[in-house]
C-alpha cells in the first residue's frame, strides 16, 4: 500500500467518520501539535539509548512509550474514532510526579531549562506539550475534552518533573533566573 493517497492534495484531510476537514482547521492544528510532541518524544527516546544511566533507560523507555501510546489514542479520538480515554491515565502521571518530587529539592525560583542533554530535550518536549494544550483549549467538541485536557496539562508537569529528575540524578545544578 502506498503512503500517498492524493486525497489531501487540495488542503483537506479525512476523519474516522468520513468527514473532510481543512488542514488549516483548529482541529487539525491540534492533532498536528500532539503529533509533533509525540515525534519529539521519539527523538528523546532514541537519543537516550546509549546512556543507560539516565533514570534507568528501560524505565524511561517504558514511560515514554506509554505516553506515546496515550497520544496516539488522543489523536484518534480527536480525529473521530470511538476510542475512550480514561482519567486513570492522569492519575498515573500524578503518582509518578509525586515520587519524583519527593526526591527533588523544592523549587523556589524559576530556572533556565537545560542541564543534561536528555533533560534539555524533555524540557523541550514539555514546551511542545504546552503548545498542544493551548491548541486543545480552542476546541469545544465532545464530552471527552476535559479528560484529555487534564491529561495534557498534567503531562507537561510530568515532563517538567522528569527533566528535573534527570538533572538531579546526573548531578547537574539548576541555574536560577535572577530578577
Amino acid at each position: 500500500m502506498a503512503v500517498y493517497t492524493k486525497t489531501g492534495d487540495k488542503g483537506e484531510t479525512g476523519s474516522f467518520d468520513g468527514r473532510r476537514i481543512s488542514k488549516s482547521s483548529d482541529l487539525i492544528n491540534t492533532i498536528g501539535a500532539i503529533d509533533e510532541l509525540n515525534s519529539f518524544l521519539g527523538i528523546t527516546l532514541a537519543t537516550a539509548r546509549g546512556d543507560t544511566k539516565i533514570l534507568r533507560y528501560k524505565d524511561i523507555q517504558k514511560k515514554i512509550l506509554s505516553i506515546q501510546e496515550d497520544l496516539f489514542v488522543i489523536n484518534s479520538i480527536l480525529a473521530g474514532s470511538k476510542l475512550k480515554f480514561s482519567s486513570s491515565k492522569t492519575k498515573k502521571l500524578e503518582k509518578q510526579i509525586d515520587i519524583w518530587e519527593g526526591k527533588l529539592p523544592v523549587q523556589k525560583n524559576f530556572f533556565f531549562y537545560g542541564g543534561h542533554p536528555q533533560a534539555a530535550m524533555v524540557f523541550y518536549a514539555r514546551a511542545l506539550c504546552r503548545r498542544a494544550e493551548r491548541s486543545l483549549v480552542k476546541l469545544e467538541i465532545g464530552d471527552w475534552r476535559l479528560e484529555i485536557l487534564a491529561y495534557i496539562n498534567r503531562l507537561s508537569d510530568y515532563l517538567f518533573t522528569m527533566a528535573r529528575s534527570i538533572n538531579f540524578e546526573e548531578k547537574v545544578e539548576e541555574k536560577f533566573w535572577k530578577t
